[in-house]
């Protein structure tokens, strides 16, 4: 089974780059089940109703959220109707929506996604780890799922790096997502379970953390806010990780990144045989 993993889509120029290459890719590697971070879509913060619908349209089997979840009000009803917009699981009880899905992928398979908060410089959340840990015992890869992926929202590459060894052989995929920056340590960990702290963003990465440059430039020159942050709308970089499993065990055996488009060095995944 192949999976693609894409990080937090960040805008309008997110959006687009998304809705223009996400086919593509799916075509041309023969995805079965692609997961998308959706929490900066709407204007940088939250995900409105229609801006989610095309993630889907464009192929996101799951729209994963994070810290901005609910930053769009709407966000707070349309998530009840809509299993494949999944929040970070240790959210309070009763937060609307649910932070663990499982669907079925483009042949059948079963995919497991499981969206967390972590704990780092991050507002007070329950613990991600026992979270998460219970809804991967309630649904094991290897019997009712066939693939497990985790997003774990994160501030610390430390925090995701450990997420990953305790997941590990339990989890197919474990990614980080919020910090918008790729990181280039991905790799297989000894008990089968793909590891990358941080997926990248889609988004115009000539920008601060795909924010228009000039108010960060701004608050961090004179520590005074001067207006508002807006997404940064030239091309956008589609940032992200593949997977290939092994057939039965549903732990990873290839893991490779994907950037594609925009100003960043180009990879796209390269699949043995």
């Amino acid at each position: 089974m192949r999976l693609l993993f894409l990080g937090d889509v960040v805008g309008r120029s997110g959006r687009e780059a998304v809705a223009e290459r996400l086919p593509g890719l799916i075509a041309r590697y023969a995805f079965d089940f692609v997961v998308v971070n959706g929490e900066n879509a709407s204007h940088g913060k939250g995900l409105i109703e229609n801006h989610y619908r095309g993630l889907r349209d464009a192929g996101a089997d799951i729209v994963t959220l994070g810290d901005h979840a609910f930053d769009q009000r709407e966000a707070l009803s349309y998530i009840e109707r809509e299993p494949a917009l999944v929040r970070p699981i240790n959210y309070a009880p009763g937060t609307p929506g649910r932070g663990a899905m499982l669907a079925e992928g483009r042949n059948g398979h079963r995919v497991l996604v499981v969206n967390a908060l972590g704990r780092v410089f991050m507002p007070p959340i329950d613990d991600p780890f026992r979270a998460v840990e219970a809804a991967i015992a309630a649904c094991p890869l290897g019997e009712q799922a066939d693939a497990v992926i985790v997003d774990f929202h994160t501030e610390a590459t430390s925090e995701i790096q450990a997420m990953g060894h305790f997941l590990d052989g339990r989890a197919t995929l474990v990614v980080g997502t919020h910090t918008h920056i790729p990181t280039s340590d991905h790799r297989i960990l000894r008990g089968g379970t793909a590891l990358m702290a941080d997926a990248g963003m889609c988004g115009d990465f000539d920008s601060v953390i795909g924010v228009d440059m000039d108010e960060p430039l701004n608050r961090f020159l004179t520590g005074l806010p001067n207006g508002r942050f807006n997404p940064a709308e030239g091309e956008a970089t589609l940032c992200g990780v593949a997977v290939e499993t092994e057939p039965g065990t549903g732990l990873a055996r290839h893991v490779a990144p994907l950037r594609l488009g925009g100003v960043l060095a180009q990879t796209l995944p390269e699949f043995p045989g």
